[in-house]
């Protein structure tokens, strides 16, 4: 299994909608609003890196109101 912690920042006020978005992507554990230079984050545990790459660069990055995203892989 990989885990992965993806940072998204959002566009003013989309916080909380896309909180919910997030968390309906299918690998995806749970997503929390956060203060500091992010809005929100979110764990994802799948099967393999491809996995991760596709709800990061393809699902997150997807949602209309995502400025921007960066994504970390445990190595534990």
């Amino acid at each position: 299994m990989v885990t992965a912690y993806v940072m998204i920042k959002a566009n003013t006020g989309e916080a909380d909608r896309l909180k919910n978005s997030v968390e309906s992507i299918d690998g995806v554990e749970t997503a929390h609003i956060v203060a500091g230079d992010v809005d929100i984050i979110a764990k994802a545990t799948v099967d393999t890196p491809a996995a991760v790459k596709k709800i990061a660069a393809t699902e997150i990055q997807g949602i209309n109101g995502v400025e921007d995203t960066q994504t970390y892989i445990a190595m534990d």
